[in-house]
């Protein structure tokens, strides 16, 4: 039992770190380096020490499928674990500083840097790694799964674009089946339909049997 006349003496607060009443700001900050981390261009990057510029050659697409035809192989796994890393980095961060509702907004603004990068006139890439580098973070199991389901579909059929249509499709669905609530499985379903959009070339292709494969 504390002496009477005692004080209670409260820990300081660290400098340097947000009051209460600074949370949001901060929080905007965050997702404004998500998106950020979301533009860095990887393919451009790795591609360019081949001489290649993945935005005008092939697909024309700056993407890790586009950078394995047009540099690669070596070249296109480094683009997809860059692209990858950046998901679980924004993510990652969302998480570590207030939990999985930043984290989330995180998700949503690390795919849409890489989608619509304002750096390069919102002309990005199809968000697939990205995206689902946040969805680690976020749900792993499921991502997991993702990752086991587009390697069936894009050996089976040839085709990444199939792959990548696939899991878009299955990621909500999984989301809201394994009970994670309303609105993660909305914020899971907008950045599936950001990805689907992005691959309407794609569908078309596909319907009219023109779509190659993820060789050529």
């Amino acid at each position: 039992r504390p002496m009477a006349g005692r004080r209670r003496i409260l820990p300081a607060v660290r400098p340097g770190w947000p009051a209460v009443g600074d949370a949001v700001p901060v929080n905007y900050l965050l997702v404004a380096v998500a998106y950020l981390l979301g533009t860095l261009p990887s393919a451009q990057l790795v591609a360019g020490r081949s001489g290649v510029d993945p935005t005008s050659a092939g697909s024309g697409n700056p993407g890790a499928t586009n950078v394995y035809r047009t540099a690669g192989r070596r070249a296109g796994l480094v683009v997809f674990a860059a692209d990858v890393g950046k998901g679980i980095a924004a993510v990652a961060l969302g998480m570590a500083v207030a939990g999985r509702p930043l984290a989330l907004a995180c998700w949503v603004a690390a795919t849409v840097g890489h989608v619509l990068p304002v750096t390069r006139r919102f002309r990005g890439g199809k968000g697939v790694a990205t995206g689902g580098g946040g969805s680690i973070v976020l749900f792993p199991v499921l991502a997991v799964g993702s990752i086991v389901l587009f390697a069936l579909v894009a050996r089976v059929s040839g085709k990444a674009s199939i792959g990548s249509i696939v899991i878009a499709a299955a990621l909500p669905i999984a989301v809201a089946a394994t009970g994670n609530g309303v609105g993660e499985s909305l914020v899971a379903a907008g950045i599936s339909a950001l990805v689907l959009l992005r691959h309407l070339a794609n569908i078309q292709r596909l319907i009219a049997g023109e779509e190659g494969s993820w060789k050529r």
